[in-house]
């Protein structure tokens, strides 16, 4: 298996280009809505494109990013551009061609990787061979290229396959020679303009024969390029390493979600939960995107209830587990949303509306998993589970890092062994600088605070800080 190896010590960042940012006003869309004001519609625009994304690169730094992941940019109407009108061309309201290779240039020189959106089971109903069949009919060469039912061509209800039923999301027939050959046209060529992989879309959907093209048009033009899939069940199909490197790991997301915001699991479940994945998953397991939130999922401080303390630990969890980690633009400094539209609300460049305790525990966090190789392997030791705390040690070579979460109420005595072989007589706690003795071979709190966290590293000093 050809593995992007770069992956393995990667932050993802996932920007939803329509609502990051403002960077040239010039290509907004007509009547724009206020950005500070107003929510997100599913039809609304708030200007946001990659002259937006260009302009902020500095955030991504300070969010400790090494890797981005853009939803769609390729021409379309909406503003989520699932429903691509061109792929080989940049949606007009993002930008031009140069603004992509300005991005490029400016994302690459801060050693930061680009991974594209393709939307290839569907198009929108703009799609240049789709209005085709509209106006010709069976007399169109690209008839074959959709599944069609009806003619003259019919909306409501739609007499062709789509994309969830969505009559402006028309199905392509991806088993046809012809799209597959247009589909790999396009996955090549971007990564040839610079993009370093793809991310896809709804994959099930399409021709699973599909996938193993892609990719081997893909690693033609960049060896080292990311494939992930988007799978919200079931991984096994995407584990053989013939169609892509990773998956969307919705799976992780919704335990950790159960032991630390929903109390649905207790320690002890969670730890079988995170064994089993990573068994399943072995070495791939390194090429898997961690996420808390999407552009398709409530935004976790919503998800708690404003409970930051709980969003906070399931952060510690997203970013000190097995896998490489994704951050949805906005969560990083505690922004809030419903479901689609409301979790793409747009981004807030205000500091002072920033969550501080989110904030820092992400940038404390993914600081701290670029310093330790011990946080960018697959070794999962748990050390205690005792009710809701989950204590684990996570290693590489000589490198030991300690993570100890409490969901719930307060352990007025709690000890937690060390990990054999390292004699530290003291621990420091990442989050907040504090030290930790070592007595008896275990570290004891007294108390473990309700709803917290800890990252513990070795500390060979006096323990006065």
């Amino acid at each position: 298996m050809t593995e992007p190896v770069w992956v393995r010590d990667a932050v993802f960042y996932q920007i939803f280009p329509e609502r990051f940012a403002n960077g040239d006003p010039s290509n907004d869309p007509a009547g724009v809505a206020d950005w500070e004001r107003d929510l997100p519609t599913r039809e609304n625009f708030f200007g946001g494109d990659l002259a937006g994304i260009r302009a902020h690169c500095d955030h991504l730094t300070r969010v400790g990013a090494t890797a981005l992941y853009t939803t769609p940019i390729f021409a379309a109407l909406s503003n989520h551009k699932y429903d691509t009108t061109d792929y080989m061309r940049i949606e007009p309201a993002f930008g031009t061609m140069d603004t992509f290779h300005e991005l490029v240039q400016t994302l690459h020189e801060r050693g930061i990787r680009w991974v594209l959106d393709s939307v290839f089971n569907h198009c929108g109903d703009s799609f240049w061979a789709f209005q085709d069949v509209v106006a010709k009919g069976r007399q169109s060469p690209y008839w074959d290229w959709f599944y069609i039912e009806n003619y003259p061509i019919q909306s409501d209800p739609p007499g062709y396959q789509t994309c969830g039923g969505a009559p402006f999301l028309p199905k392509l027939n991806t088993s046809n020679p012809e799209v597959q050959a247009h589909l790999l046209d396009v996955a090549a060529y971007w990564i040839e303009q610079g993009a370093d992989g793809w991310r896809l879309d709804v994959p099930w959907k399409a021709d699973m024969a599909l996938w193993p093209k892609v990719r081997e048009r893909v690693l033609a033009a960049k060896p080292d390029a990311y494939l992930v899939s988007e799978v919200w069940r079931g991984a096994g199909d995407w584990l053989d390493g013939k169609r892509v490197h990773g998956v969307m790991n919705y799976r992780l997301r919704a335990n950790i979600l159960d032991y630390a915001i929903f109390d649905h699991m207790d320690a002890e479940d969670f730890s079988y939960e995170v064994d089993y994945l990573l068994r399943e998953y072995g070495d791939t397991a390194y090429f898997h995107l961690n996420l808390l939130g999407s552009h398709d999922t409530p935004r976790l401080l919503t998800l708690s209830r404003r409970n930051v303390q709980r969003a906070a630990i399931a952060i510690t969890l997203q970013l000190t587990l097995p896998g490489a980690p994704m951050i949805y633009y906005g969560d990083e400094i505690g922004m809030e949303g419903e479901n689609d539209p409301d979790c793409r609300r747009p981004m807030i460049w205000d500091e002072s509306r920033w969550n501080p305790v989110i904030w820092q525990t992400t940038t404390r966090l993914t600081a701290a998993r670029h310093a330790h190789p011990a946080l960018r392997s697959l070794h999962v030791e748990p050390l205690k589970l005792w009710n809701g705390v989950f204590a684990y040690a996570r290693r590489a070579g000589d490198d030991v890092v300690m993570v100890v979460t409490n969901p719930r109420g307060a352990q007025p005595r709690l000890g937690v062994p060390v990990p054999d072989g390292i004699h530290a007589p003291y621990w420091r706690d990442v989050l907040s600088e504090a030290i930790v003795p070592v007595k008896d071979g275990q570290i004891h709190f007294e108390p473990l605070p309700a709803q917290s966290a800890f990252v513990l590293v070795p500390e060979y000093g006096s323990g006065n800080g």
